[in-house]
C-alpha cells in the first residue's frame, strides 16, 4: 500500500503492477482482512481496486497513504518478524532488483519521502546500509553494493534467490578480478617493452658513435644482456648478471647508460 504503485482514486485504493504474482498476493492479503476487491487487466498491467483498508498502522491524507506515528517503532527485539514482513511488502509493492549479471541495483519505490526514510531506518536496524533518491514521482530506497543486496534479499526470506544471486556474484567477481589482473599484467608488460626499446636505442647509439667500448665493464655487461633479452624485466635482467644484482642496481646502470648517450648526443 505504501509503494508508488498504489494511489487513491475516487476515494478508493488502486494498486497496479505488471507482475501477476504480486497482484494475486495482494488479493490474498485483502482476503485475510475481509476486504472486497476487483482485479482488472489493461494490456500488460494488472490493477486491483478496493475501498480504503482500515488498519491501525495506516492513515490517509488526501491522496497520500502514510504510516501513523505509533507504527514507526523500530524494535527488533519484539517486532523483528513484523519489520521483515514490512520490508518484504514494500519490495513486493514497488521494488525491483537488477539481473546481477549486468549490474548490482536493488530499489524500493514509495510515494512519500518519510516512508523512504522509515524503510532506510528499518534496513539500518538490520545492519543494511542503503540510500534515498527523491524525485517528482516519489522516493526510492536503493542499494548498489552486492553484499548489502544479498543481505536484504535474505532478510525478506527469499533463500533461493539469495543462492542464485551469490552464485552469479561469485562468477562475476572472479571474472572481474581475472580481467583486472590481466589488464595490470598487460600494462606492466607494455611499460617494460617501451622502456626496453628506449634503452636498446640508446645502447645502439653509443655503439654507432664508438663510445660503447669506453663504458665501464658493469655498464657494458648490463647493456649486452638488455640487447639479448629485450622482453625481460629489471629483476630478470639482474639475475642474468655475474654476480646477480637487484632491481634497483639494474635500473641505476641502465639509467646511467641512457644519461651518457644523451650527453654525447647533445
Amino acid at each position: 500500500m505504501l509503494s508508488n504503485n498504489t494511489n487513491i482514486v475516487r476515494g478508493k485504493l488502486k494498486y497496479t503492477t505488471q507482475n501477476e504474482y504480486n497482484i494475486n498476493r495482494f488479493g490474498k492479503l485483502l482476503n485475510n482482512l475481509g476486504v472486497d476487491y476487483k482485479i482488472e487487466l489493461q494490456g500488460k498491467v494488472y490493477g486491483i481496486t478496493c475501498s480504503k483498508v482500515l488498519i491501525q498502522e495506516v492513515i490517509y491524507e488526501k491522496k497520500s497513504i502514510l504510516l501513523c506515528e505509533s507504527a514507526k517503532q523500530i524494535d527488533l527485539k519484539n517486532n523483528e518478524n513484523v519489520l521483515k514482513a514490512f520490508v518484504r511488502g514494500c519490495f513486493l509493492g514497488g521494488g525491483s532488483c537488477n539481473n546481477p549479471h549486468h549490474q548490482y541495483h536493488f530499489e524500493i519505490r514509495v510515494n512519500e519521502q518519510e516512508i523512504a526514510q522509515f524503510v532506510l531506518e528499518v534496513l539500518q536496524a538490520f545492519g543494511i546500509h542503503s540510500k534515498i533518491l527523491s524525485g517528482k514521482t516519489g522516493s526510492s530506497v536503493y542499494l548498489k553494493d552486492a553484499e548489502e543486496i544479498s543481505k536484504t534479499i535474505a532478510l525478506m526470506g527469499a533463500s533461493k534467490a539469495v543462492l542464485n544471486f551469490e552464485e552469479i556474484r561469485v562468477v562475476r567477481d572472479t571474472r572481474n578480478n581475472v580481467n583486472r589482473l590481466v589488464n595490470c599484467e598487460t600494462a606492466n608488460l607494455n611499460k617494460i617493452i617501451n622502456a626496453s626499446v628506449e634503452q636498446i636505442k640508446q645502447i645502439e647509439s653509443l655503439k654507432k658513435k664508438g663510445k660503447f667500448d669506453k663504458l665501464p665493464e658493469s655498464l657494458k655487461e648490463i647493456a649486452n644482456v638488455r640487447q639479448a633479452h629485450p622482453e625481460a624485466s629489471l629483476v630478470e635482467l639482474g639475475q642474468m648478471l655475474t654476480p646477480p644484482i637487484g632491481k634497483s642496481g639494474v635500473n641505476h646502470r641502465l639509467k646511467k647508460i641512457c644519461e651518457i648517450a644523451e650527453e654525447i648526443r647533445n
